[in-house]
């Protein structure tokens, strides 16, 4: 029988919510504990948990908390470390959920209290090369050994990154990370250059990014680079702890569309007419702190996947951000933004429909109104912000293009002119 706690940081506090029980994955079930649910300052941990409910099925529960795990190959790996079915997310969800994206933690309240102490080893550059070079295999090592969970299906890490002494240290136990770290993908070449590129080029054009930066572990060789993100789900305050000598960041709590929705990760993309942005419109309708702005800004953020040519835009790579206690919901900053159709063989389908069309060659203007008015945005302002944004695209790519050209990748180049080739032709 499995019996796992559920804890989230509220305002730097962790806070007893629940428990997931049962013997196995097809079964285990998630409860609010009555301390939780007495408590008027308690907030649900997802939209679609909400207290109104105390406990919820297996399909439920597995649909929010596998949305914690790593996916694909990088399951896979993790599942291998620690001798585990990859199809056993309560086992892997066990032993990662120290540390998980946004502010909950799992702790097995069974296991050793070492697995759960706090604390941060200095990675030296050896160790950040191999992080590297051996991609998603050596991530799922460090990812175990420090008890960090991380979605996705990349190679990634969570690392605490000292910016006053430019190192980076591995988080053990609940010591929270501050950077989101990602390999180079062996089948995608340049793909670190493609992130950078395309999160600046959001960036320029008034998208909210996230920081990010390249790290370049050996002489900017293509196995040797990494991608680094900071976690816009940590938050530095005034009152830092710390832990072996270094400030503590608070846990912000996020949740992606999927667990709001509670829609299963291998449904992230959308596929028999499930109309996803019609439904994430409605979310942020009915949940977000500032209603207006945030559908702005995610109807943006969907004009430049297409711009861009970024196919991979699925629910999962869009998220809901908690304010420290709770209380207030926002969309997320922009992140995992990539320009797949620069790749020969990459999918030519969004994940996302616009106006019922997902091959992004059949997406015409006429689509982005049938999608405006399927979401609830009026034509006039989503077609001028269409406009708006087709009209400043190249400009806000060379912008992005010519500060990494500075910082030594002149191969930006190369992809900023696919980018725009491809952009072009579907503007036309």
């Amino acid at each position: 029988m499995k019996d796992l706690s559920v804890m989230i940081e509220v305002g730097g506090q962790d806070v007893f919510v629940g428990k997931i029980t049962g013997e196995n994955s097809e079964n285990a079930s998630f409860s609010y504990a009555d301390s939780y649910l007495s408590d008027s300052e308690s907030r649900p941990i997802s939209l679609s948990m909400p207290l109104e409910q105390k406990s919820f099925d297996a399909v439920r529960t597995r649909n929010y908390f596998e949305g914690l795990l790593p996916e694909g190959f990088s399951r896979k790996c993790v599942a291998e470390w620690i001798r585990a079915d990859e199809n056993d997310y309560l086992a892997i969800l066990e032993g990662l959920g120290s540390e998980c994206l946004g502010a909950i933690k799992i702790i097995d309240e069974t296991a050793k209290t070492g697995n759960s102490l706090p604390g941060y080893r200095k990675l030296n550059a050896v160790e950040v090369l191999n992080l590297a070079r051996e991609g998603a295999t050596k991530s799922a090592e460090l990812v175990t050994k420090a008890h960090l969970s991380l979605a996705g299906a990349s190679g990634k890490a969570g690392l605490y990154y000292h910016e006053k002494e430019r190192e980076w240290y591995l988080p053990f136990g609940t010591a929270p990370s501050t950077h989101i770290v990602k390999q180079s993908h062996v089948r995608l070449k340049q793909i670190v250059t493609n992130e950078q590129l395309c999160l600046l080029t959001a960036g320029n054009l008034g998208i909210e990014i996230p920081d990010s930066f390249i790290i370049n572990a050996d002489d900017r060789d293509e196995e040797s680079i990494l991608f680094a993100t900071r976690r816009y789900d940590r938050k530095f305050s005034e009152d830092e702890k710390l832990v072996d000598g270094l400030p503590v960041p608070r846990r912000l709590h996020q949740e992606d569309f999927a667990q709001a929705m509670g829609v299963a990760a291998s449904f992230k993309y959308e596929r028999n007419r499930e109309h996803y942005l019609r439904k994430m419109f409605s979310v942020l309708r009915n949940y977000s702190s500032d209603p207006i702005e945030d559908q702005l800004k995610l109807w943006d953020i969907c004009i430049f996947n297409f711009l861009i040519g970024n196919t991979d835009n699925h629910i999962k790579n869009l998220s809901l951000l908690y304010g420290e206690d709770l209380k207030t919901i926002r969309l997320a900053p922009v992140y995992d933004i990539v320009s797949t159709m620069v790749y020969e063989n990459s999918s030519e389908n969004m994940s996302l429909s616009i106006g019922g069309v997902l091959n992004i060659h059949d997406v015409k203007r006429d689509s982005f109104k049938r999608e405006a008015r399927s979401v609830g945005i009026g034509e006039k302002i989503a077609m001028q912000r269409l406009d708006k944004m087709a009209d400043s695209f190249e400009a806000a790519l060379y912008k992005a293009g010519t500060i990494l050209e500075e910082q030594g990748y002149p191969q930006v180049n190369i992809m900023a002119q696919k980018i725009l080739s491809a952009f072009k032709q579907k503007i036309a």
